[in-house]
């Protein structure tokens, strides 16, 4: 579904030069759950950010079901992440400001949806997460587990076909941290695709693959 073929990411700035990813091939098929792992700052939030098209690479290419990015304009390929990834993140990212279903909702305001039809879709998302009684909270009225449960609906409201999280319990205790874990479990199991940055080894074991980068690098 996903491949990256010899991909590499440098940031740049007047005095540094940063190789974050080098030579990356990849293959993520569709319905997997795949963990990647390494040590801080070798490089797997730059390949996850480079999978779900919010960079490109420097070098070499990615394909999304058979068809390289080259091929896509800017606009096409907003609209290709938009429907296609739906995005997990361990900060959570909610808008303080806006309710649970408000935050939910916002996704499918860049779609051509009517306000009745998003509302319909943020509720169902937060019923798969057990939130439905949660709709007019605000994120400061949720424990850290339930933000990152919201955090979830928001990133399925738009059906997606693959969820790319990045250490999604990294800011949770062990229990809350498994529950999102099951979560994730069960949506995969429902035929989404998965990709999950993570430390955590036991989380790691749970899935279908393990990918480990080192140094920019993909490593046996």
């Amino acid at each position: 579904m996903i491949r990256l073929n010899k991909v590499s990411k440098t940031y740049r700035t007047d005095k540094v030069e940063t190789l974050a990813v080098k030579d990356i091939d990849l293959h993520v098929k569709r319905g997997e759950f795949v963990a990647m792992m390494g040590p801080s700052g070798c490089g797997k939030s730059t390949l996850l950010n480079l999978i779900g098209l919010l960079d490109r690479p420097g070098a070499g290419s990615i394909e999304v079901d058979g068809v390289p990015i080259t091929r896509y304009r800017d606009k096409q390929v907003a609209k290709l992440r938009n429907q296609t990834f739906g995005f997990i993140f361990q900060s959570f990212h909610l808008i303080p400001d806006l309710r649970v279903i408000d935050n939910v909702e916002l996704p499918l305001l860049y779609r051509s949806i009517s306000g009745t039809e998003r509302r319909r879709l943020a509720r169902a998302a937060l019923e798969k997460v057990d939130l439905g009684a949660r709709l007019d909270h605000y994120p400061n009225q949720l424990s850290g587990g339930q933000q990152q449960r919201v955090a979830i609906a928001r990133a399925i409201v738009g059906e997606p076909q693959v969820l790319l999280a990045d250490e999604p319990t990294g800011n949770l205790d062990s229990k809350m941290g498994a529950e999102v874990m099951d979560i994730l479990l069960k949506l995969n199991s429902e035929g989404t695709t998965v990709v999950m940055v993570t430390h955590d080894e036991l989380e790691a074991r749970r899935v279908n693959r393990i990918v480990r980068v080192f140094d920019g690098q993909l490593v046996a």
